[in-house]
């Protein structure tokens, strides 16, 4: 039933996050989704922060975006693997989101992203009212809509053009540019965890990946030991003249 037809009937009072299903019972598709979600969040959410110097934003993993009331409630929602929502605050009154409910919110995600498990067609899917694509194009509205097959190493994105979805286009370094967000979007091959596979990752507008905290550390801890090699080299060849470097 849509929101307009519980107003005909005088229904006043619409559930928020608190009443809705959180689940629809289904499992992850694959050992892969899990990670995958972690690496987008961890590796963007420092760029994230500096849009957001008040932290008003949002990130959803396989979370329901609830857009019109049906019964059973969960017909009337989608759970993309990932979404990033804009100018919202992180928590409700203090609780964690259940869900994202969008008559109670009213801003749409700027982006979701979907990975596929089969062969895309749920994802792709024009079906009105039922159809991922159809509902994420007419319904909710998401600017960007990315539909990553990990299983073929390939991605497409599209963006919100007019009320319609429009493929992008990769630019020179293969990456598909989300610009209000300042990155890019593509494929990475590489390990990730203790797994080795396509990942999908950011980029910065530059073209430089961005880390996720594992790599981070992994990286200072690397350039902390070129530093001590490289204080090491400088000690030996000191006491090859005949100085001591503990004495300088």
């Amino acid at each position: 039933m849509t929101l307009a037809k519980h107003s005909e009937l005088g229904i006043t009072h619409l559930p928020d996050h608190t009443e809705l299903p959180e689940s629809d019972g289904t499992f992850v598709k694959n050992f892969q989704e899990h990670p995958q979600s972690i690496l987008l969040t961890d590796s963007i959410t420092s760029v994230l922060q500096q849009l957001h110097p008040d932290n008003q934003f949002c990130i959803g993993q396989d979370s329901g975006i609830y857009w019109r009331l049906t019964e059973p409630p969960e017909r009337g929602a989608e759970a993309p693997d990932w979404f990033y929502v804009p100018n919202v605050p992180p928590m409700l009154n203090g609780k964690f989101r259940r869900s994202y409910v969008l008559w109670q919110e009213y801003v749409a995600p700027l982006i979701v992203l979907e990975f596929v498990s089969g062969n895309g067609s749920e994802e792709r899917d024009k079906s009105p009212l039922s159809g991922k694509f159809w509902v994420y194009e007419q319904a909710i509205r998401v600017p960007f809509y990315g539909i990553y097959e990990v299983n073929q190493a390939f991605l497409e994105v599209y963006h919100l053009v007019d009320g319609r979805y429009q493929l992008l286009q990769v630019n020179e370094r293969g990456h598909y540019p989300i610009t209000p967000m300042g990155v890019e979007l593509g494929i990475w091959q590489g390990q990730y965890q203790n797994m080795t596979a396509p990942w999908l990752r950011w980029w910065d507008a530059q073209g430089n990946l961005l880390l996720s905290s594992e790599e981070k550390t992994q990286l200072l801890t690397e350039e902390l030991e070129k530093e001590q090699q490289k204080a090491q080299r400088f000690a030996e060849r000191l006491r090859q003249l005949g100085i001591d470097p503990e004495q300088l």
